[in-house]
C-alpha cells in the first residue's frame, strides 16, 4: 500500500519551527521573532521562503507585522478568531444563495441561546444598558446605516451578558456577513417600529429573568424578519 510522502515548500517548514517555538513559549505572547535575516540563517533558506511563512501567519492572525519592526506575536481575541473567516464566509453567501438560510437557522439556534442566558444572568446594569440600546436604535431611524448598525449593537450586548466573547464575536460577524440582505428588511414599510418593539419584548423578559420568555421572544423576531426577507425575496 504506498504511503508517499509529499514535497512540502520551503516556507511549510519555516512555518512549522516557528509555530513550534510560539506554542513552547519559547517566543511568548507578545514577544518579537527573529528577524528575517536570523531566520534565514537558522533555517538555511531564503529570504522568500520565510517571508512566505511570516505573511501565512500574519493572515491568520498569530503574528503582527509592522514596516521596520520584527513580526510580533499577537495575544488572540475572539474577534480576530472570527474575524479570520469573514471573507470567505462572505464569498460563500454570494457565490451560493442556499447558504442565506442556513445563516439564518444558525443564528436563531445562536441568539435563542444567549437570550436565555442573558435573562439568567443579567445584572440591573446590564438590563439598564439594553435599556439605553433601544433609546439610542429609535434615535437612528432616520439613518438606514446606523438603525442597521444599532439592531447589530443591541443583539451583540445580549450575547455579551452570557459572559463568553465567543458569542457576541459570533452574532456581529453574522450580522455583518448577511448585511446586505438586512437593508432590504427594513425599508420595508413600519419595520422599524416593529423591530424597536421586539426588541422591547426580548429586554422585558430578560429584565423578568424569564429565560423560556426570552427565548421565545427572540426566536418569534428573528423568524418575522426570515419570512419577511422571504417576502420580499418573492416580489
Amino acid at each position: 500500500m504506498s504511503e508517499i510522502i509529499p514535497r512540502r515548500k520551503l516556507y511549510h517548514e519555516v512555518l512549522d519551527r516557528l509555530m513550534e517555538r510560539i506554542r513552547s513559549g519559547a517566543i511568548p505572547l507578545g514577544g518579537h521573532l527573529p528577524s528575517e535575516r536570523e531566520l534565514m540563517e537558522m533555517y538555511g533558506v531564503g529570504r522568500p521562503a520565510v517571508r512566505e511563512a511570516l505573511q501565512t501567519m500574519e493572515r491568520s492572525g498569530i503574528v503582527e507585522i509592522a514596516h521596520g519592526e520584527r513580526a510580533r506575536v499577537v495575544v488572540p481575541t475572539a474577534e480576530q478568531l472570527i474575524g479570520q473567516i469573514a471573507g470567505g464566509a462572505m464569498h460563500l453567501l454570494r457565490t451560493q444563495p442556499d447558504m442565506l438560510q442556513h445563516l439564518k437557522e444558525a443564528r436563531i439556534f445562536l441568539e435563542t441561546g444567549t437570550a436565555r442566558m442573558a435573562a439568567e444572568r443579567a445584572t440591573d446594569e446590564q438590563i439598564a444598558r439594553l435599556q439605553l440600546r433601544i433609546v439610542q436604535h429609535r434615535a437612528s431611524m432616520v439613518n438606514l446605516e446606523e438603525f442597521i448598525d444599532r439592531d447589530m449593537d443591541f443583539h451583540c450586548e445580549i450575547a455579551a451578558i452570557g459572559g463568553n466573547p465567543i458569542y457576541p464575536a459570533i452574532v456581529e460577524s453574522m450580522f455583518r456577513w448577511a448585511r446586505e440582505y438586512y437593508q432590504t428588511l427594513v425599508r420595508a414599510p413600519g419595520a422599524e417600529e416593529l423591530t424597536l418593539s421586539e426588541h422591547q419584548r426580548i429586554i422585558d423578559a430578560i429584565a423578568r429573568h424569564d429565560g423560556d420568555a426570552a427565548a421565545e421572544a427572540m426566536h418569534s423576531h428573528l423568524n418575522r424578519a426570515n419570512e419577511l426577507y422571504h417576502r420580499i425575496d418573492q416580489r
